[in-house]
């Protein structure tokens, strides 16, 4: 009989009032794509920083090829085990390069100094495996979200490990870096090395892995062989309970809340991108196609955009701040919850209602704290954030409930025009339906909606209307009668003078 490449026997453990992981057991052999599954809550997360060294457990063993992990163990120390981590939160530093972040605390030397060329062709070779068109030059604070996540795959696989663990890996990539990864994942297998995969794209699940693990609320609650399973039974596996698809409702649009124009396109630079009131915009595109930086550029969180914002009957150039923005009703949720629109540190309470404070203040600017109250918790029951209080820091809620806080803030201020990056990345499959219900409230409130997506399955069920970009500029729109992922897919690979439309 083999020897597994990873036992989990036993493992256990608590946190002041809660009981994250309780007797679980888990076996993955060799050349193995194994699937963990679980709401947000359900001890994954706590499951990984034990496997990879960052948390100490309780109780039970580890078994690395049938030897025991020390429970003491480094997070370098189970990377010179054999454990590369590929984290969900990313791990790197925004001030090096690419390559330097490849590299960092294992840099080539040649006669004692840094090997600058071998680093940068190591690393350009890194990336080009896993997909990445990264210049591995570049600082990792001018990347976007996708292309960070391809230099932390990169830099795991790089490590030679006998066992990766993947935590939320296409998280932030568009289907066709999901493929290049998912056959990366493959390969790595074919080669003997061990993948544990988490995700909460159940469909992924049943196209990669062979087999499974399921986690609620801290026991294993099912496993065995993927094959002949469907995503509907993890999620009965993962709540319990049978979660009903949220399917877009007709809906009549109002008049036109925002239009951009003057932006790059296929055709030229005559590119304008028009959302009404009580619509859901959807953008897609692939992995650096420019959508979160056209955003970012007309609200002001990025300086240098160009073309003409209409709201109203009032033209103007691209806004310079968020705030300018705001004044006119049009706000951000950001793709990055944790670097870009939480304050982790805080509590619930104030992240939510910071905004909102100007109109919560009387004479002096002095904030009414019942007001501020009433408001905290009327959002907080609306969209069932699930917390011990206001006053819980946001950091320790779950993605979909830091989500939610984020939806909440907006929805204070009272937007005209909201948009939504990535809305559920990272989030489960219970606390996504959630949320895409309250992008359909919003929408049906009247509020214009920009959703931003990498799940194509997500951007179709969501969008009234999707436009596409590629290399930073707008090449083909689709309406929700055209709705489908070969028709997205035909529009995200057109080339540059050949614009389609649906």
């Amino acid at each position: 009989m083999t020897t597994p490449r990873l036992t989990v026997r036993g493992v256990g453990k608590t946190f002041p009032g809660v009981r994250a992981l309780d007797d679980v057991d888990l076996t993955v052999a060799p050349g193995e794509i194994h699937a963990l599954l679980g709401e947000n809550g359900a001890g994954k997360s706590t499951l990984l920083r034990i496997l990879s060294g960052a948390t100490r457990p309780d109780a039970g063993e580890l078994l690395l090829d049938g030897a025991p992990l020390d429970p003491a163990d480094t997070p370098l120390m189970r990377q010179r085990a054999g454990v590369a981590t590929i984290y969900q939160e990313f791990n790197l530093v925004p001030e090096l390069s690419a390559a330097e972040n490849l590299y960092l605390g294992r840099e080539p030397l040649r006669r004692g100094l840094i090997d600058w060329g071998e680093m940068r062709r190591g690393g350009a070779e890194a990336l080009r495996r896993v997909g990445g068109a990264i210049d591995p030059d570049r600082p990792v604070r001018t990347l976007s979200v996708a292309q960070q996540q391809m230099v932390e795959i990169a830099r795991a696989v790089m490590l030679d490990a006998r066992l990766i663990i993947m935590d939320e890996p296409t998280a932030a990539l568009s289907a066709p870096e999901v493929k290049q990864l998912h056959a990366l994942a493959r390969q790595l297998a074919a080669d003997g090395v061990s993948v544990l995969y988490v995700t909460h794209r159940l469909a992924e699940v049943v196209d990669l892995c062979d087999t499974y693990t399921v986690l609620r609320d801290g026991h294993r609650v099912d496993g065995g062989l993927v094959a002949g399973l469907t995503p509907d039974d993890f999620v009965r596996a993962m709540v319990g309970r049978h979660v009903e698809p949220i399917r877009r409702p007709d809906r009549t649009r109002g008049e036109v809340a925002l239009a951009f124009s003057g932006l790059p396109s296929s055709e030229g630079e005559d590119g304008r991108l028009v959302v009404h009131a009580g619509e859901i915009l959807g953008v897609a595109g692939l992995v650096g196609a420019g959508r979160t930086e056209l955003l970012r550029g007309m609200i002001g969180a990025d300086t240098g955009a160009k073309g003409v914002v209409e709201i109203g009957d009032r033209q103007c150039a691209p806004y310079r701040s968020p705030r300018e923005a705001a004044r006119d009703g049009v706000w951000l949720s950001p793709e990055d919850r944790k670097g870009q629109g939480c304050f982790m540190d805080h509590p619930i309470g104030w992240n939510l209602s910071l905004p909102s404070l100007p109109r919560l203040s009387g004479v002096g600017g002095v904030i009414r704290p019942r007001d501020e109250a009433a408001l905290i918790d009327d959002y907080m029951r609306r969209l069932r954030v699930k917390a011990p209080g206001a006053a819980t820091p946001i950091g320790a809620l779950s993605g979909g409930n830091q989500q939610k806080v984020l939806l909440a803030r907006s929805m204070a201020c009272r937007p005209r025009v909201l948009i939504v990056d990535e809305p559920t990345r990272g989030v489960d499959v219970g606390a996504k339906a959630e949320v895409h219900q309250i992008l359909f409230d919003l929408a049906e409130a009247g509020v214009a909606l920009i959703v931003i997506s990498s799940d194509m399955p997500e951007l179709l069920a969501l969008s009234d209307r999707v436009i596409v970009m590629r290399e930073g500029r707008l090449v083909g729109e689709t309406t929700a009668e055209h709705l489908d992922e070969e028709a997205l897919m035909a529009l995200m690979a057109v080339e540059r003078g050949g614009a389609v439309h649906v």
